[in-house]
């Protein structure tokens, strides 16, 4: 409000647009800039302000996740502070230090946290947490969303042909990546297969059935999303093994994680000559 013989507003805030962009901290426009005020009257405001959206946007986020547990809130945590070493932690929950250490012990040994030892003049190094891949992992993204639009889009604009096209030199690229497997058993070529096969996110391991064939099992998909939208993706692995492991060998998938189940398992076996 405006009183008699005032110059301008005692306070400048009417917009409440902000409102609607959830809780964000407030753009200019919040601001009544007819009346603009000085420079430090609108840093002062915003170094009031801050603290309270932080701690909103963090409320939400925290509501919106089912952060809950120590453990997920040590998570985030360092996924919003950054580095922290196990006091900071203790302090930041108010627990004890060794309250903090237990739950960063936990998450070491889940594999979503690592460490760094950090030298700073006398006495014993500084331990600093900090999130690992798989930590960072724990947060959403949208990358097999992303995965499954291009795939349409390609789809789309250059018909199957163009996802074949697609297909196709990934196929390459990767027979070139795995290169040929010569000079080996199979037993040794199915596993030095599996071996690049785990660097590459899919679980890969080797065993024998009860008949004595080999098994090369992989209990994960990076590639669900895009093998879903295209079957192609699953079809060029088979022909990826095949071409690797040579025409004399027999592959066969005996379990299929987008048929019901629960992984993909290829029967491997010497391919038996038929007689002329």
């Amino acid at each position: 409000m405006r009183g008699k013989g005032s110059a301008r507003p005692d306070r400048y805030w009417k917009h409440e647009k902000w409102r609607s962009a959830g809780p964000v901290t407030p753009p200019l426009y919040w601001l009544d800039l007819v009346t603009r005020p000085a420079k430090s009257e609108l840093i002062n405001l915003y170094v009031g302000l801050i603290p309270s959206f932080v701690f909103v946007n963090i409320f939400v986020y925290i509501k919106r996740m089912n952060v809950t547990s120590t453990s997920d809130r040590v998570l985030f945590h360092l996924k919003t502070r950054g580095a922290a070493t196990a006091q900071n932690i203790a302090t930041a929950f108010a627990m004890t230090a060794m309250g903090a250490h237990k739950a960063l012990q936990g998450l070491l040994d889940a594999g979503l946290v690592q460490f760094e030892d950090i030298a700073g003049g006398r006495g014993r190094p500084k331990r600093t947490y900090t999130l690992s891949a798989a930590g960072h992992a724990r947060f959403p993204d949208r990358h097999s969303d992303l995965t499954v639009e291009l795939i349409n889009h390609v789809r789309t604009l250059f018909g199957d042909a163009g996802l074949d096209r697609l297909i196709a030199a990934r196929e390459a690229e990767q027979l070139g990546r795995y290169g040929a497997l010569v000079a080996e058993s199979l037993e040794q070529k199915v596993t030095h297969l599996a071996e690049m096969r785990a660097r590459e996110g899919y679980m890969a391991k080797v065993s024998r059935n009860a008949a004595g064939d080999l098994m090369l099992i992989e209990d994960h998909c990076p590639i669900c999303a895009a093998a879903a939208s295209c079957q192609g993706f699953c079809r060029s692995e088979l022909t990826i093994f095949r071409t690797i492991l040579g025409p004399d060998v027999e592959i066969t998938r005996e379990e299929h994680l987008l048929s019901g189940g629960r992984r993909c398992a290829y029967r491997i076996r010497p391919r038996i000559a038929t007689p002329a």
